[in-house]
C-alpha cells in the first residue's frame, strides 16, 4: 500500500473489538476494528471480515457472530487476538466466556458484548460486510472504549506502525 494513502486511512479513528464465532466445540476470536452501528431502527451493527480470515467462513455458514467491546481495563484481549498466539481455529481458552442464545462466545471481560445475527451481507474488495441485528446486548463494566489510537499500529488493510509526532 502507498505510504501516503496508509497514513492518511490510520486517522480514520475505529473502536477495538474481538468478533467471536462458533462450530460444535471450536470456539474462535479474532481482533476487528471495522466495525459500525449503521441503522438505528431497527439496531443494526456492521463487520467487515476478511475473505481470508478463519472467522468469515464460520459466519457464512453459522449466520452468527459476538462483537465484545475492548475496553481500556481489558486491553490484555486486544493484545493476545491481535497476537500470533491467536491465530488457530479454537482460540479462546485463555479468557473466560459464555455462550450466548445462538451460540456464540462472548467474552466477560469485554466492557460490552453483542451477539449478532447476519440479516445481510456485501462483498467489498477482500472483505465482506456483514450487516446483523442485536440478538443480546450487555454491559459488563463501566469503562472507556479502546480505539485505533489507543494502539502503536492500524490495520488499514494491512497492519502499518501508528504515526506518533
Amino acid at each position: 500500500m502507498d505510504p501516503q494513502l496508509a497514513e492518511a486511512l490510520s486517522t480514520l479513528t475505529t473502536g477495538i473489538y474481538v468478533l467471536t464465532v462458533s462450530t460444535g466445540d471450536q470456539h474462535h476470536g479474532m481482533s476487528s476494528s471495522w466495525v459500525t452501528q449503521v441503522s438505528g431502527d431497527p439496531p443494526l451493527l456492521m463487520a467487515a471480515v476478511d475473505q481470508r480470515h478463519f472467522s468469515h467462513g464460520l459466519i457464512e455458514r453459522q449466520g452468527v457472530f459476538g462483537l465484545n467491546v475492548v475496553g481500556k481495563n481489558s486491553k490484555a484481549l486486544e493484545d493476545y487476538f491481535f497476537s500470533s498466539a491467536a491465530r488457530r481455529p479454537d482460540n479462546l481458552a485463555p479468557f473466560a466466556y459464555e455462550l450466548g442464545t445462538t451460540g456464540v462466545p462472548l467474552l466477560t471481560q469485554a466492557m460490552a458484548a453483542f451477539e449478532c445475527r447476519v440479516v445481510s451481507r456485501y462483498p467489498a474488495g477482500d472483505h465482506t460486510l456483514f450487516v446483523a441485528s442485536i440478538v443480546t446486548a450487555i454491559v459488563r463494566q463501566h469503562d472507556q472504549p479502546l480505539t485505533s489510537l489507543d494502539l502503536p499500529y492500524v490495520y488499514v488493510g494491512t497492519v502499518v506502525p501508528r504515526q506518533r509526532n
